[in-house]
């Protein structure tokens, strides 16, 4: 694994775990793979007492999961997970899209806009890592600009475990080929005419689909990811 570095200025604990965060949903670590607090101190040049009040975050965000005696381990999500994880989001994203539209319609089409033009690029380059920050920023577009923000609170508890899942799993699939960029093309254009039962449609679609291929893609992991 490449070096690890840290950005500047937050308090030392939170600026380990939104390190930590983004190499796990960037797939530096795989689902599954055990994060020694050793190791991640000594990259980071800091005591273990940061590492360790970090991951207590990332666990509470559902990224590690601490076994005592045992050590720290990136989650792996059981197929109850899928199915109770792309329910949440089925509930949640079209209403999330709707408020948007509402609240602060030109903003939320920049933000999304702005994701499919990234898209591009990433699926021509087949970098999955890039491909997987896009569509993450498109997801996440709809709540930033809901006006909502037990809503947008709602789905920061989850969003953290759905962008890794689509760097790991999702992203190496739809950087090979176009469907997934042509969807997030065709809901942003609903979005911006404001078509949201066609909107709701094609978003649970679009999210199911994404399930299957969670479900898929670990069983076949399954004999290295424990």
């Amino acid at each position: 694994m490449r070096s690890l570095k840290l950005d500047a200025p937050k308090s030392l604990s939170q600026r380990v775990m939104l390190r930590l965060r983004q190499a796990i949903i960037d797939g530096e670590f795989a689902l599954g793979a055990a994060i020694s607090e050793e190791m991640v101190a000594n990259s980071f040049g800091v005591s273990r007492t940061p590492v360790r009040e970090a991951m207590g975050q990332l666990q509470a965000q559902g990224l590690v999961v601490i076994r005592p005696q045992v050590g720290s381990f990136v989650f792996t999500p059981s197929d109850e997970d899928i199915t109770a994880l792309c329910t949440f989001r089925i509930a949640l994203e079209p209403k999330a899209a709707e408020l948007a539209f509402r609240h602060d319609r030109k903003r939320a089409i920049a933000t999304m806009s702005a994701a499919v033009a990234a898209m591009e690029p990433a699926v021509a380059a087949r970098d999955n890592i890039a491909y997987g920050r896009a569509d993450a920023t498109f997801h996440e577009g709809m709540f930033a600009h809901c006006g909502n923000r037990y809503l947008a609170e709602s789905y920061q508890l989850v969003s953290g475990r759905v962008a890794a899942l689509r760097t790991n799993l999702t992203s190496p699939i739809d950087v090979r080929t176009r469907s997934s960029f042509d969807e997030h093309r065709k809901l942003l254009d609903l979005f911006a005419r404001g078509e949201f039962a066609a909107f709701e449609v094609l978003m649970t679609t679009h999210i199911m689909n994404s399930g299957v291929v969670y479900a898929k893609a670990l069983k076949v992991e399954a004999p290295a990811v424990k």
